[in-house]
């Protein structure tokens, strides 16, 4: 039989060590595989854009709406001011002695029982 030449010895090494590093690389695909389905890594990666597309997002909402803010702070405080006010409308109107609308209903529903 033929000696064969150096360098077809060196290839075949080189392609049974690139064979074997494929197959390791095989069987950690299908262990990884076999952890989390297909469907799973699909699902979480199409989660994970989403979530980086929303925050960004919700990133530069929060900056305009404090650019908003900075640029006009005269509007910013008075509907602050109309809030509270109208949190606080119903002790403010029992301070001044007026009926709230609600015992004004229930003094007319009240009334309406009493002359039926």
């Amino acid at each position: 039989m033929t000696s064969l030449p150096k360098r077809y010895i060196e290839d075949k090494a080189m392609r049974d060590a690139a064979k074997g590093v494929l197959e390791a690389d095989l069987e950690h695909f299908k262990t990884n595989l076999a952890e989390q389905g297909l469907a799973g890594r699909v699902s979480a990666q199409i989660t994970g854009k989403v979530r980086r597309r929303i925050s960004a997002g919700a990133r530069d909402v929060f900056a305009q709406a404090q650019n908003l803010a900075e640029d006009h702070r005269g509007v910013l405080a008075v509907l602050v001011g109309a809030l509270v006010l109208w949190f606080a409308r119903e002790p403010l109107l029992g301070l001044l002695g007026w009926d709230s609308a609600e015992e004004a209903e229930s003094d007319e529903t009240t009334d309406e029982r009493e002359g039926t």
